[in-house]
């Protein structure tokens, strides 16, 4: 079957970039409209009586999808705002330590950097390897930085830059048994990997609906541990802060209410957990495991082509893989190679620019809707980009 039919993807180019901002198949958006012509039809009926039920709704299947009681989640716009809400409502003083990694998110840095120059607290980086031989290494490298100061560590469950599954559980366990929270970052995580939150632990874990989960744009969660719920508020304080209601707890009254906006991307959550598990006989689990050989085929044949080692274990890849691009390929800037992919080869796929061994990275991802076929040309495009004289702008 072309999969790629169920979404309004552009068959002209291979798009080999699910990882960055998603894809909704057209039958969530289409699910998507009719709950926006019921918003539109009479705005005051859809908010003052329809919007909570709705909401609730979604909310509760999203809850039992990700291991979560109903009440200790909340609907944001993205991961980002989850991160915000989290460090820009806790509070640190000179002496408190914020530890994160050398593979973090570069938004989410920005956001702990920020919080770090309004409080004095410091930023610690635990500088994980890469390319990587277990996630012992990386238990390792962030167990060493903590001190006594440290108060928070903030860490991707799937890393942007590197595509790493870390050892998020192992890790939580680590941290708070030292007494340092963990805020996890999981932006990628929900529909690409099993998750069970409870398990996990953390004191506050953030996810998107719209990247692996395949929901509209505008669709994420944040979890935050009941015993930690009083300490966080939203980014935007609205009627929730001082509402008299009894039958729900600050927390979602807050969240729930930041001002009027669409809500229909949080309430088609549970229509794309529906369909992206109707595709395959198996369910979501066949959909996960589908992804993941595929990403690492591709990764397979790219490192084969470019003659490369992969640089990691398959354990640690789930439906998004990175390869090292070899010196011959590094004449070109990160966004040039980028469009050159684009621009010569109809190939959308992230570029990573990274730090130490490899200046540059090809990070692939793998949904149903791609095949082995466009890993293969994409290795042929860049063996071509590789022999080019090649001047940069």
């Amino acid at each position: 079957m072309d999969w790629s039919k169920l979404w309004s993807l552009d068959p002209e180019v291979k798009f080999l970039n699910h990882g960055s901002f998603g894809a909704c198949p057209l039958a969530v958006l289409e699910a998507q409209q009719r709950l926006r012509s019921q918003l539109e039809s009479q705005p005051l009926r859809f908010f003052m009586r329809e919007w909570e039920n709705l909401l609730d709704k979604a909310r509760s299947q999203l809850g039992e999808f990700i291991g979560v009681d109903t009440q200790d989640v909340v609907f944001v716009p993205n991961a980002t705002t989850g991160v915000n809400s989290v460090l820009r409502s806790l509070e640190f003083s000179p002496n408190d330590e914020l530890l994160t990694t050398n593979h973090e998110y570069n938004a989410c840095r920005n956001v702990l950097d920020f919080v770090a120059n309004r409080t004095g607290a410091t930023v610690v980086v635990a500088k994980v390897p890469f390319p990587i031989e277990s996630p012992q290494q990386i238990v390792e490298a962030i167990v060493e930085k903590v001190t006594p100061r440290t108060r928070l560590a903030l860490l991707d469950h799937i890393t942007s830059q590197t595509g790493l599954i870390l050892p998020i559980q192992q890790l939580v366990k680590e941290l708070e048994m030292r007494g340092v929270n963990t805020l996890i970052d999981g932006a990628h995580a929900p529909g690409m990997i099993r998750l069970n939150l409870k398990e996990i632990g953390a004191s506050y874990y953030t996810g998107n609906c719209h990247k692996w989960l395949c929901a509209p744009k505008g669709a994420a969660f944040l979890y935050v541990r009941r015993d930690k719920q009083a300490s966080i508020r939203p980014v935007t304080i609205s009627h929730g802060a001082n509402s008299p209601r009894t039958d729900k707890s600050r927390f979602q009254l807050e969240f729930d209410w930041m001002g009027t906006s669409d809500p229909t991307a949080y309430m088609c959550v549970p229509e794309a957990i529906k369909y992206m598990s109707s595709l395959l006989v198996g369910g979501w689990d066949e959909l996960m495991q589908r992804n993941h050989q595929l990403a690492l085929r591709g990764r397979n044949i790219i490192c084969e082509a470019l003659d490369v080692l992969p640089p990691c274990p398959d354990k640690m890849v789930g439906s998004m893989a990175v390869i090292p691009m070899p010196k011959l390929l590094e004449k070109y800037a990160y966004i040039d190679l980028h469009d050159q992919l684009l621009d010569k080869f109809n190939i959308e796929v992230q570029v990573v620019p990274w730090q130490e061994k490899f200046k540059l990275l090809v990070r692939i991802s793998s949904q149903i809707y791609n095949q082995p076929e466009e890993y293969e040309y994409l290795a042929k495009a860049l063996l071509e980009l590789s022999s080019m004289n090649y001047i940069p702008k």
